[in-house]
């Protein structure tokens, strides 16, 4: 008798079992298939209609019952909700449509997908409404009928020499366009709900609080603040910070930081208005002991506005904290209530008679001849200053020229000179043969002058 061999045994029944269960499973697997030849898979919707397992030739009468019933709720941004009914719009089911496409679309073999994924499909031509009654239907929704509040970028304000950053205003302003849109979209896919504000229905505002372009803004806001320019006028000064500076910003829709230009321009010629001195009346001693008022002239300090705008504009930019003096056109030689100091020539044309002074001390005088009055030729009153001084120099006018050697302008073409072609000055000789308006002196006074003289000098012109 032959021994049977156990282990060759169990191994071929347990072969046996696992081809059976193999074959079982694809037994199951294609049966299954088979009922999904003419069967939607699990989890499958169409136009927001669970037609998971339904047959399809019996769909319709799924999909016929989503719409008796549809609404499309509208969630709006204060969390009001309003509704637009199917039925208000005339809604169907359209019998003309294209369903059969997902038929095709929906392998049978391949329904094992559909276990672990949602299967949505979209067919465009399924629903038929009422256009003219959903036009109505969203022209009366309240969200489109209120008081419209615009939406506003992120702001800034200054307090305490800084500014922060104040939250922007969503509002409730809506794109109509996209509205309807979004609404009829809604509809044709079979959507019960419908947030306007993830489907960016509202206007927003462009920039918020957490925008990089925010924090860039408020950190150019607050250097620009914090500027401290203080201005030195002699034993006095204005300064300037951000409780002015803040007055002259401003930011536009894009975030970006503006300067009044003007009002930084106005600002510098107040300084002007109030510092400036070129042509002030002034009291001045003569030497004959009178005080008299002299108007007219051009001495004295004038900030040079426009340049001076431009450069307080870089120093605000920059944020920069300094002392300095503005750009002048023209300065004096002191700041104060006597400008003037003890360094002029002085001229008398009441009494055509000049005298030059320096620190204090008379260094010479003597007779002149000024402008000739009754030729409309008179010299002109007021306060100037040497422009520069020349020696040799040919002067031109109107039917004459001149050589001189000592040539001192300071008002314009009017100056003073030697005039080596008159053999006396002073008296009423400027009423009957005086100058163009140059003062004439005679050789001696003009190059003492000229050796001791410097530019910016005072040269004051009066009559009692």
């Amino acid at each position: 008798m032959k021994s049977i061999n156990i282990k060759n045994l169990f191994k071929s029944e347990v072969t046996g079992n696992v081809i059976i269960l193999i074959a079982s499973i694809v037994l199951i697997y294609l049966l299954i298939s088979l009922y999904f030849v003419n069967h939607f898979f699990f989890n499958t919707t169409i136009n927001g209609v669970n037609v998971s397992l339904k047959a399809h030739n019996n769909v319709n009468h799924v999909i016929i019952s989503y719409v008796k019933d549809y609404k499309l709720q509208l969630i709006e941004r204060n969390g009001e909700i309003e509704e637009i009914i199917g039925q208000d719009i005339e809604m169907e089911y359209s019998e003309k449509n294209s369903i059969s496409k997902i038929y095709q679309m929906q392998n049978s073999f391949k329904w094992i997908s559909s276990l672990l994924k949602k299967e949505k499909y979209y067919v465009d031509d399924l629903f038929v409404y009422n256009k003219d009654n959903l036009t109505n239907k969203i022209n009366e929704l309240n969200c489109l009928n209120k008081d419209i509040i615009e939406p506003q970028n992120v702001s800034f304000k200054y307090s305490n020499g800084s500014y922060e950053a104040i939250e922007e205003v969503y509002g409730n302003k809506i794109y109509k366009n996209k509205l309807n849109e979004a609404i009829e979209m809604n509809i044709l896919k079979g959507e019960r709900k419908l947030d306007l504000n993830e489907n960016l229905c509202y206007e927003n505002p462009k920039y918020i609080l957490s925008s990089d372009k925010t924090h860039e803004t408020k950190s150019l806001l607050n250097k620009h603040v914090g500027a401290k320019i203080t201005y030195i006028f002699g034993s006095e000064n204005e300064i300037l910070d951000g409780n002015i500076i803040n007055q002259w910003l401003s930011v536009n829709e894009n975030l970006e930081v503006v300067i009044n230009e003007k009002a930084v321009l106005e600002y510098v010629q107040g300084l002007g208005k109030k510092y400036d001195t070129a042509g002030a009346t002034r009291n001045f001693k003569t030497s004959i002991g009178k005080i008299l008022e002299v108007k007219g002239g051009f001495y004295g300090w004038k900030i040079n506005s426009a340049v001076e705008t431009k450069a307080l504009l870089k120093n605000i930019k920059l944020g920069e904290v300094l002392e300095k003096e503005p750009i002048y056109t023209q300065k004096a030689l002191y700041r104060g209530e006597d400008e003037i100091g003890n360094t002029y020539v002085e001229i008398n044309i009441t009494r055509q008679h000049l005298w030059f002074y320096k620190d204090g001390k008379l260094i010479t005088q003597g007779d002149v001849v000024t402008g000739n009055p009754n030729k409309g030729n008179s010299t002109k009153v007021g306060i100037y200053m040497l422009n520069y001084k020349q020696k040799g120099s040919t002067l031109r006018g109107p039917n004459y020229e001149a050589e001189v050697t000592y040539w001192m302008p300071f008002n314009g073409n009017i100056g003073l000179h030697d005039a080596s072609w008159r053999h006396s000055f002073g008296g009423n000789i400027y009423k009957r043969n005086g100058t163009h308006g140059c003062v004439n002196a005679p050789l001696y006074l003009a190059k003492t002058i000229y050796e001791n003289i410097e530019e910016g000098t005072p040269i004051i012109c009066y009559e009692e």
